[in-house]
């Protein structure tokens, strides 16, 4: 068995419901194990007995118990450790986590970097290969970058604080 973290994006955002109840009892019934589910973000860890093509089933399993579709975004515990661990604002994160947000990359970004720093007038951020991190000490809500964000990486994210 190996421990995975699940990450799905836009849920409970802009009318779109998932009861955190049903989707547990959703990933239980696909036959994974020790399901536990985060507040109701759409974050879930769990363990994975081996059944292959997690992804696609996961997908399968939402459509047909809830009739939604969500990116999905899968990692083991190593990988997203990693990736937290290359956060260069993670003191600022420690002292105010509503400032500093990870964009998890579905694929390698190639965005406009001269337009990306334009927008930022106060923000910082740093780009990995797996992962936005954003820095806006003004708040994310004041922040024109952003706010514009997605139009620049031209990937599918999911963004969590």
């Amino acid at each position: 068995m190996r421990r995975m973290i699940l990450l799905l994006r836009g849920v409970n955002v802009g009318g779109v419901k998932l009861p955190m109840k049903g989707f547990r009892d959703m990933l239980t019934r696909l036959g994974l194990d020790d399901v536990r589910s985060y507040i109701q973000s759409g974050n879930a860890v769990f363990d994975d007995p081996g059944l292959g093509y997690l992804a696609r089933l996961i997908r399968a399993g939402l459509m047909a118990d809830f009739g939604l579709s969500f990116a999905l975004f899968l990692f083991d515990p190593a990988e997203f450790d990693s990736i937290i661990a290359e956060c260069p604002f993670a003191g600022e994160g420690v002292a105010d986590g509503a400032r500093v947000h990870v964009y998890y990359l579905a694929e390698p970004a190639s965005p406009d970097h001269e337009a990306l720093r334009a927008l930022a007038t106060t923000e910082w951020y740093r780009q990995t290969p797996r992962a936005f991190f954003f820095h806006a000490p003004q708040g994310v809500g004041r922040s024109v970058l952003a706010e514009k964000l997605g139009r620049y990486m031209k990937v599918v994210t999911t963004a969590r604080n």
